[in-house]
């Protein structure tokens, strides 16, 4: 099929998954000798267009998984914002080492629903936002050997295609029908919904970043201290702020967190779908 145009779209609080879409889209761009376009949705100001894209175009199209699903308060926006035309896509969900459960089947559904067609698909491993030791360096060398035989794969794919074919098959359960439930450290469901950042007054500067940076809009342009909206756990602020002033505290939160860094610490591979 012919392309003419190649695409990152990507929702990335921390940056992981804009890292991941963009090296994969330019990789892609640079093989098949075409442009690249980049659409980041991670703040608001972003998600307020109709974005409609063409027959001839790839789109490398990346989510984190929240709770083992597209983060569900992005759900409207990617349903009612994006008109795919039979352009090509290829739904990768970033994970942090436990799973991606149903995400990748769920961003694939979206995006065959919104007029795209799926040729391919990845579960791909890099820190996860929570933790500063779980999946550190991921995806590592080992995971781009793969990476880049996966994009060959799909080079190959688009060079005898010549009409879509049916969506590609993924892991999930379709529909996707649960979210992951967190557990803390003793093995019960934790639940930390109301869980907001806290900030350390002493350290910090009030420059601002967090504030500019939470892809919910939710902390007060007058104090930093104050989360006034919804928090999603993404860490944008814990993350991004350079003077280490964010925190959580939420004991809940914490047990949950251990958890993770006690249970999933061993090496996970990888999933491709082509």
């Amino acid at each position: 099929m012919e392309i003419n145009k190649v695409w990152a779209i990507y929702f990335s609080p921390v940056g992981n998954t804009e890292k991941i879409v963009v090296s994969l889209a330019e990789a892609m761009g640079e093989k098949l000798n075409l442009p690249v376009e980049k659409l980041d949705y991670t703040l608001p100001a972003s998600r307020k267009e109709i974005n409609s894209f063409n027959k001839t175009d790839l789109v490398i199209w990346g989510t984190p998984v929240y709770a083992g699903r597209v983060p569900n308060r992005l759900l409207p926006y990617i349903q009612n914002h994006f008109i795919g035309n039979g352009a090509l896509a290829v739904p990768i969900a970033i994970f942090g080492n436990r799973s991606f459960d149903e995400a990748l089947i769920e961003l694939r559904n979206i995006l065959e629903d919104n007029g795209f067609h799926t040729i391919a698909g990845a579960g791909l491993v890099a820190q996860h936002a929570f933790s500063k030791v779980l999946a550190v360096g991921r995806p590592d060398q080992a995971d781009l050997e793969k990476i880049e035989e996966f994009l060959k794969k799909i080079v190959d794919k688009i060079s005898i295609l010549k009409t879509p074919l049916q969506p590609i098959d993924v892991k999930g359960c379709n529909p996707p029908e649960v979210y992951y439930t967190p557990k803390g450290l003793d093995g019960n469901p934790t639940v930390f919904l109301k869980a907001k950042p806290k900030t350390d007054m002493e350290k910090c500067n009030s420059c601002g970043v967090c504030i500019r940076r939470c892809p919910m809009g939710s902390i007060n342009k007058e104090d930093p201290s104050d989360v006034i909206g919804i928090c999603i756990k993404c860490h944008a602020c814990v993350k991004r702020c350079r003077q280490h002033a964010k925190y959580f505290d939420d004991e809940q939160f914490i047990s949950h967190k251990l958890m993770l860094e006690r249970d999933f610490a061993g090496r996970v591979e990888p999933m491709f779908f082509i």
